[in-house]
């Protein structure tokens, strides 16, 4: 069974370096043709994920005294087969100097005013942000003193609040009272 894993590898190591190639060929292609190795490309990976499924399914089998060492290369084939991916994905998005060039039209003298007009922008943004950072410091200002002079307000109306309380409550006394001492008065004129 383990000749089987091994052929597996050799199979690997031809696909991943032809892959490996055209991956690198791919940015300085364009049009149709930069599409069909891309294609392609995505054809062979396709073509490793199964490889690599049957290599997993060739060390499964293997017995557990040599299991370890398999799992462990098969391990190593999983990350480069990442690494490919992701190479891959970065390649079919990358553009050869002179496709860049040419779709930005990039000249010595663009590259400097570009160079300015992106100082210019930073200066801008500074002074920006400086003014949002004043004006946030005025807001948190109004707002202290917007709380203190409620918190003011509101417990002056307290206590004038309390001070009515406490002259109804001696009204409330007087007038319980009052009663009292005219129902002596008229008890004793009655006499």
């Amino acid at each position: 069974m383990s000749s089987d894993f091994e052929a597996y590898e050799q199979d690997f190591g031809t696909l991943t370096a032809e892959i490996t190639n055209k991956i690198g060929r791919i940015p300085k292609l364009g049009g149709e043709e930069k599409t069909q190795l891309v294609l392609n490309v995505d054809k062979q990976l396709e073509e490793v994920r199964e490889l690599m499924e049957q290599m997993d399914l060739e060390v499964r089998e293997l017995p557990i005294q040599i299991r370890g060492m398999y799992q462990s290369r098969l391990k190593s084939y999983k990350g480069e087969m990442e690494k490919l991916e992701k190479d891959f994905k970065r390649s079919r998005i990358a553009y050869s100097d002179e496709v860049r060039n040419e779709l930005l039209g990039e000249d010595a003298g663009s590259s400097e005013s570009q160079r300015a007009h992106l100082l210019d922008n930073t200066e801008k943004l500074e002074r920006s942000s400086r003014r949002l950072d004043a004006g946030y410091q005025i807001a948190v200002e109004t707002a202290a003193l917007t709380t203190g002079d409620i918190f003011r307000s509101t417990s002056s109306k307290v206590s004038e609040g309390e001070r009515g309380v406490r002259a109804t409550e001696r009204a409330t006394l007087l007038l319980v009272r009052l009663p009292e001492k005219h129902t002596l008065f008229f008890s004793h004129a009655s006499v």
